[in-house]
């Protein structure tokens, strides 16, 4: 074949990407035992981040979740502390992009909780959460975090209803959103209203979504204009997803013949799609994910073992196809840690945490490049990428100002500066806990061990810095966690509220008092292990004395 033959061929196809294979974790680097939920909503049910992964379980009388530290892994305690305040089952769980200790949930009961998780974890059940937020009259099954504003939250209900909220506002109970995004008229409830899905674009200036009658819209997220709207009749849209740097939209759904399908769409003209795939004829919905880093787009069905992934490109075809990992246990969903928490020493470029719940296992899922010198920082893998530092507050968003997200570095021990200019909250004392403090060498990841295994007195300063960027007022001052509605008096914590148990003396004011507090609790919850463990030869000590004593009456007689 003559070169001018060959040069038909697109670029991309010779793809770096094209080796890339999925490295599933073994058992004791997963999460065993796990009670994942049996709800059948069309959601993914759990979220990571570098700090913790959040999973939601099955469990009777309300709704809950499980906060597990990322490198606690092996077999989960059944009795492990959960955050289960919500009256109905929880719908969904989404953490923070710029919190990594923040995490929000939505569930049956109408309601949407935002929960502060101490820096420990939890250590006990947590009912009390820090925002309330009532707005919807049925079941919330979406929620969303905005890319680039701080505290900005959406959230999509049953009652048709999509309301976007200002975390940050005063008050335990919020019940006034700052944008109402959609809501039904004169009490009518049309189709496109009841979401499906939803998905902003990088800046955050657009929201795609699908809708219960299967088409894909583009809105105005601050007005609820309706920009663009699909009229392709020969798809059934049921998941969309920003293609962020292309100009495109990639959707999944199903064809009138009942075909699973994936299209890629113009996000300027949704009169016709710039692509269409059938794919087979399974049942499942696709669950779509891109990184914008590396071009890369994987398609993980709900109910299957495997996942597609493909390679964009801003030219036709548009669309390569690459490989497919393949597992005889089925996901029913999937959460992916942000591109800061992976290992870049293993040229891992993106990871999945599936839900394998005829197993109760929780398995990481690497997707890996494989490389000679893998030890050596990969440039050409790791562009700079969205950090963990907002391009701006909740009210510059709402007054119509656009930024693209804040880029970070993840070469070891690269730093880069914000370059918008701080707001009077960043200047202050009270700075959120995410930013310059837990924004720790990716180059690592949250899967070394040197990493995570903090000392003691880090462990400590970690809980006072934590403790002073959430309470600025002081520990005892805790007039905000208390609801409206109730008056129930509330405990004076020593620590982070849900993190240790009430105590009458007032809390440790320098590092050695927490440090001789810290070793007296060892010391206690020692003596107490002990104590149980002669119960226990105690009683079964008793218990056959008691069997002697009754053979010997018996015996007798």
């Amino acid at each position: 074949m003559t070169p001018s033959e060959m040069s038909w061929r697109p670029s991309f196809c010779c793809s770096k990407f094209r080796h890339v294979f999925g490295k599933p974790s073994t058992k004791e680097h997963g999460y065993d035992g796990v009670p994942i939920t049996r709800g059948v909503h069309d959601n993914h049910y759990c979220s990571a981040n570098p700090c913790f992964i959040a999973v939601v379980t099955e469990s009777a009388g309300g709704g809950s979740f499980l906060v597990l530290p990322i490198h606690h892994t092996g077999r989960v305690d059944p009795q492990h502390p959960r955050v289960c305040g919500h009256s109905g089952s929880v719908l969904d769980v989404k953490w923070n992009p710029f919190d990594d200790h923040c995490v929000a949930s939505c569930s049956e009961d109408g309601t949407v909780k935002v929960w502060d998780i101490p820096v420990c974890g939890v250590q006990q059940d947590q009912t009390r959460a820090r925002k309330t937020l009532i707005g919807h009259s049925r079941r919330v099954a979406l929620i969303e975090w905005h890319p680039t504003a701080e505290n900005l939250l959406l959230s999509s209900a049953y009652d048709y209803k999509v309301l976007l909220w200002d975390v940050s506002q005063d008050g335990a109970v919020l019940r006034y959103p700052v944008r109402v995004v959609l809501t039904p008229v004169h009490h009518r409830h049309p189709s496109d209203a009841l979401l499906l899905s939803v998905s902003f674009n990088r800046d955050g200036s657009r929201l795609a979504v699908t809708s219960k009658d299967r088409r894909v819209r583009v809105l105005d997220p601050r007005t609820g204009r309706i920009l663009q709207v699909s009229s392709c009749k020969s798809h059934r849209a049921s998941k969309v997803l920003y293609v962020g740097g292309l100009k495109m939209l990639v959707s999944t759904g199903s064809s009138p013949w009942n075909q699973r399908q994936i299209v890629l769409w113009d996000t300027d003209d949704l009169s016709e799609p710039l692509y269409e795939e059938d794919l087979d004829g399974s049942a499942g919905v696709l669950f779509p994910f891109y990184d914008p880093d590396t071009h890369m787009l994987y398609l993980a069905g709900k109910g299957d073992g495997n996942i597609r992934y493909y390679e964009l490109s801003s030219e036709k075809p548009y669309i390569s196809f690459l490989a497919e990992y393949r597992s005889r246990l089925p996901q029913k969903g999937l959460a992916v840690m942000p591109k800061r928490g992976l290992d870049v020493s293993a040229c891992e470029v993106f990871r999945f945490y599936r839900l394998i719940a005829v197993k109760d296992l929780v398995e990481p899922l690497s997707m890996v490049v494989p490389r000679k010198e893998s030890a050596v920082f990969q440039e050409d893998l790791y562009p700079m990428t969205a950090g963990n530092q907002a391009a701006m507050t909740a009210q510059e968003w709402l007054l119509g100002i656009n930024r693209s997200p804040v880029l970070m570095s993840l070469r070891p021990g690269t730093l880069i500066a914000n370059p918008y200019p701080k707001t009077p909250a960043e200047k202050g004392d009270a700075r959120r806990p995410s930013a310059p403090r837990f924004q720790m060498d990716p180059s690592v990841g949250a899967v070394t061990e040197t990493r995570l295994e903090f000392t003691e007195e880090a462990f400590l300063e970690e809980q006072l810095a934590y403790q002073d960027a959430k309470y600025p007022g002081g520990v005892s001052d805790l007039s905000g966690w208390q609801p409206d509605e109730t008056q129930t008096p509330m405990w004076t914590y020593c620590c982070t509220p849900h993190c240790c148990e009430p105590a009458e003396r007032p809390p440790p004011t320098t590092e050695s008092e927490l440090l001789r507090t810290f070793y007296r609790q060892q010391d206690e919850i020692k003596g107490l292990r002990e104590q149980l463990k002669d119960k226990d030869v105690r009683i079964a000590q008793l218990e056959l004395d008691v069997k002697n004593t009754k053979n010997t009456v018996r015996a007798a007689f």
